[in-house]
């Protein structure tokens, strides 16, 4: 290919990669891209220095992805990330890349989950493999040879691994892999210990350096919501009741979500429609001058559908799945506040993103304000407002052409005036609730002050209010175990597998070393084995959690 060609089809990508690429939305590769993927593709070792935040994992995900063959049902590329929130959104990206090479297989490995499937999804031919450093070395110990046929190495945010604890772990799996593979580190700095690594396992590498650029949006009110994963569309529905919007986009990541929000969007009796790939061009445009003339008001989109569109009514842009990168949240947000209008962008945050929320924050220099979903009189409030401002300006001559037939109606029915404004209200507002007790029955959400961990980690049934949970006697303990308590709990929006995936990745210990968890409102108790257990405590000191340190300690229970 020559360099005429533009894009990320000059850098000599397959083209279906190319085409997957395109269809996420992107158009031009980014800084680190356009010199990374030249290395990597040529079979380099390489050093690259950037943020999370400037478009690395594209960076080596789309060369690696090139340099596969499917045919081999083989791992042949690893890749290291210090979490597990990062290893599934690297494993994530690398299947959206991967959408059009058929026969390719990407599987992450992270503690907290079971071993058994991972291993088997590696022996069954995964070719992709994208682990934490801990979850890998317990695979390692039950199979050495699992990463003999690997070629390719990427450790991605090498500096938070170090920082994790993850060195001696690092040594194990260089030590497991064939000398002969490329190895390529993504680190935002690079202090003495990663240039060490660097000089023992990789060779002449060549060097990339990326400055983050700071991306402004500063003429937006930006804030943001948690919710969990199921709660998305009432969290939608009910914000729709208070925000004062005038047109709005609504973003989401697949086709299908924008067919099934637009369709309960229109149920509640909004103009809305969606707007993705599949949609002809023609259906597009007039999905758009519909927008623009006021016959829709809300639109639901892909990245990739809503590129280019400027319509400058839209006052709101709701962030309904959270983006894969800053850029495109960037890109996303600057649909409103357009020609020196006021824009405002809602952000819906689930337990697990809250990460790439900070990474969003540190890329604009924008702290995105935390929002609560509005309570039901808000709602209350709201609809009365609306309909004041819709009956408001029809009370001056409504006597004068309406009187006589209110008369004649209120003698047909037989009822009062105000029976008859009462029934005609209902029939305005489609029966919609106008009281606080009818509200709070329509709104199945969690409250926002609930426990900020997964849903899905919590059992379900009755709960028990906080100060029985707060009093519960631990349950008894297990042979040669030994109770430890952190100060972590349910309202530091930690669940049971947080904890354990924490242990499992950094004590270094298998799944079956790790007894009961309780997680409480304000603290949790762990089970571990009673031998080595000052040993274990000392090696989980740094360990952080949802981002607060674990500070685990033994549990005296007098």
């Amino acid at each position: 290919m020559t360099q005429e060609t533009g894009g990320f089809a000059a850098l000599d990508l397959h083209p279906n990669i190319v085409a997957a690429v395109i269809a996420t939305g992107y158009e031009e590769p980014s800084a680190i891209q356009q010199q990374s993927i030249p290395i990597i593709l040529a079979g380099h070792d390489m050093i690259g220095q950037a943020q999370t935040g400037t478009g690395k994992t594209a960076a080596f995900a789309l060369p690696i992805l090139n340099r596969i063959d499917p045919a081999k049902r083989e791992p042949q590329a690893l890749i290291l990330a210090p979490t597990r929130e990062l290893a599934l959104q690297v494993a994530t990206a690398f299947e959206t890349y991967a959408k059009q090479m058929p026969g390719v297989t990407v599987v992450a490995v992270y503690g907290g989950a079971p071993m058994g499937p991972q291993l088997k999804a590696i022996r069954n031919g995964a070719q992709i493999v994208v682990a934490t450093p801990g979850r890998l070395c317990d695979h390692l110990r039950r199979d050495e040879k699992v990463l003999a046929t690997v070629n390719h190495l990427v450790l991605d945010e090498a500096d938070e691994m170090l920082k994790l604890g993850f060195m001696d772990d690092l040594e194990v799996i260089f030590n497991a892999m064939p000398e002969t593979r490329q190895t390529v580190l993504f680190s935002a700095t690079l202090p003495q210990s990663i240039r060490a690594i660097a000089e023992r396992h990789l060779k002449d590498p060549k060097h990339v350096k990326i400055q983050s650029k700071t991306q402004t949006v500063t003429a937006i009110e930006q804030a943001h919501l948690l919710v969990h994963a199921d709660q998305k569309t009432s969290a939608v529905l009910s914000l729709l009741e208070v925000e004062d919007f005038d047109a709005l986009i609504m973003f989401v990541r697949t086709k299908q979500a924008t067919l099934d929000l637009a369709s309960a969007l229109e149920a509640k009796g909004y103009k809305a429609a969606a707007l993705n790939g599949d949609i002809a061009q023609n259906q597009r445009e007039r999905v758009i001058d519909s927008l623009k003339d006021g016959r829709l008001d809300i639109v639901v989109a892909t990245d990739v559908a809503a590129r280019g569109l400027d319509v400058p009514r839209i006052t709101h842009v709701f962030n309904v799945d959270m983006p894969y990168d800053p850029e495109s949240y960037v890109h996303r947000i600057g649909r409103t506040g357009r020609a020196g209008r006021e824009g405002r962008a809602l952000l819906l945050v689930t337990p697990r993103e809250r990460r790439m929320l900070q990474v969003i924050e540190r890329v604009t220099g924008q702290k995105v304000a935390e929002v609560r979903l509005p309570d039901s009189q808000a709602v209350l409030d709201a609809r009365i407002k609306k309909l004041t401002n819709s009956l408001a300006p029809l009370v001056a001559d409504a006597e004068a052409s309406h009187g006589e037939l209110l008369d004649r109606l209120t003698a047909d029915i037989g009822c009062s005036p105000r029976a008859l404004a009462a029934a005609l209200l209902r029939k305005a507002t489609n029966g919609q609730a106008l009281n606080l007790a009818a509200i709070e029955k329509e709104r199945p959400l969690v409250p926002n002050n609930a426990p900020r961990g997964d849903r899905a980690d919590r059992p379900s049934g009755d709960r028990p209010d906080r100060g029985d949970r707060e009093r519960r006697a631990p349950m008894p303990l297990g042979e040669g175990r030994a109770r430890c308590r952190t100060a972590l709990g349910a309202r530091d929006g930690i669940a049971a597998k947080n904890l354990l995936g924490a242990i499992l990745n950094e004590g270094g210990l298998a799944r079956e070393a790790i007894g009961r968890i309780q997680v409480r409102d304000s603290f949790s108790l762990v089970e571990l084995p009673e031998d080595g257990l000052e040993r274990l405590l000392a090696k989980l000191k740094d360990t952080r959690v949802a981002g607060k340190q674990l500070k685990l300690r033994r549990y005296r229970e007098d």
